[in-house]
């Protein structure tokens, strides 16, 4: 079982941030590897909505469905895959500070297939690219600026 936690401190207000991290078509924006993701259930965001994405990891495309299994209004979500060669839970949490945002995030999966391979060292590696990911994330809300 792999499990890593991040958090940034982004200098936006919090429903502005998690607004867009909920809105789960950004993704590819902002996290490496993602190609394109979308809503699979129509309306408003809550427990049960659905999407899909799909991306590229270790060179190998990567096609998944997530559910959202727990679902706080303008604070946290916290969605788990469906489908797809490495399941996977994460949860994203927003909490405002003197300075912006901070944003939270606790990953959790395990590696089958293919990707049991690299088992060894996928927790630096999923460290790294959610770093990154919330990193550039930052980058981005900061470079939208209204």
């Amino acid at each position: 079982m792999i499990r890593i936690e991040s958090s940034v401190i982004i200098e936006r207000p919090a429903n502005e941030v998690f607004e867009y991290l909920t809105n789960f078509e950004n993704n590819p924006q902002w996290q490496s590897g993602m190609q394109e993701a979308y809503f699979t259930s129509e309306g408003a965001l809550d427990v049960g909505s659905t999407y899909s994405q799909v991306a590229r990891f270790l060179g190998r495309k990567v096609d998944s469905n997530f559910v959202v299994v727990a679902y706080e209004p303008g604070r946290m979500v916290k969605i788990t895959s469906t489908s797809g060669s490495f399941p996977i839970t994460a949860t994203r949490s927003v909490q405002p500070t003197d300075l912006g945002t901070e944003v939270r995030a606790i990953v959790e999966g395990d590696a089958t297939g293919f990707f049991k391979l690299a088992e060894p060292i996928m927790p630096r590696m999923v460290q790294r690219s959610v770093d990154g990911d919330y990193a550039r994330l930052k980058e981005l809300l900061k470079a939208n600026e209204t």
